[in-house]
């Protein structure tokens, strides 16, 4: 079976995540999360593209980015991933070992407007949502962190939002989603479904052949009755 379609279109904004294979803790001290901050850093530098929000967990990440040009994002997520992957094994000695990812990136788009918000509160919130700080913004390994704190890093680091934060936007990382939002983003996450609204998602679908992310996966139930037409 072939990779499953991905949108990489320049000026669309876009949610990446990757796992470590068999969810392995791959960030296991304080430097090794900056060393991958710093390979973000080095890819920025590299390659045309925005990043607006990110998270750093034990054993995955996540991205809000915007490419600025055609396929660029899959070139910046390739140069992550890679140079992730030699400089790990050289530091842990562990070449020859195995897959450090499960595989390449997943990615979904994301429309520009209360959703990118929505997004930007899921990548966010992530090391609070699993109890590894008691405020989002003192998770360090992550952008809020820096935003709120008003670090140097966070100025070289991350590009201006393409929609204002809401206000006590701190506050509102830390609130909890709604069903319906969970629903949609666990959807999105699992599947690469484009996250907005049901029009947007429907011409974003069509335009990126994205169409088969939003069809319910297994195989057709078969008709328990012969004599009743499909």
């Amino acid at each position: 079976m072939g990779r499953p379609k991905r949108a990489d279109a320049a000026g669309h904004c876009y949610h990446m995540l990757n796992r470590a294979n068999l969810r392995a803790t791959i960030f296991k001290k304080e430097s090794d999360y900056e060393a991958f901050e710093k390979i973000i850093d080095e890819a920025l530098a590299r390659y045309k593209i925005e990043l607006f929000a990110y998270c750093l967990m034990p054993s995955h990440y996540h991205l809000l980015v915007r490419p600025g040009e055609d396929a660029e994002m899959g070139r910046f997520g390739h140069y992550i991933g890679l140079t992730h992957t030699q400089r790990y094994h050289a530091h842990y000695k562990t070449a020859g070992m195995g897959h450090l990812y499960q595989g390449r990136f997943k990615s979904f788009p994301v429309q520009a407007d209360e959703h990118f918000l929505t997004v930007a509160r899921y990548v966010e919130r992530n090391a609070f949502a699993s109890k590894l700080c008691d405020r989002p913004e003192h998770w360090k390994f992550g952008s809020l962190h820096h935003w709120s704190s008003k670090t140097k890093t966070f100025s070289q680091r991350m590009s201006p939002w393409p929609i204002r934060r809401t206000s006590n936007w701190s506050q509102h990382v830390a609130t909890d989603f709604s069903k319906q939002e969970r629903d949609q983003l666990d959807w999105s996450v699992k599947r690469g479904v484009p996250f907005g609204s049901e029009t947007w998602v429907e011409h974003v679908a069509r335009t990126f052949e994205l169409e088969s992310t939003m069809r319910p996966r297994g195989r057709p139930k078969k008709n328990p009755d012969p004599k009743v037409a499909p």
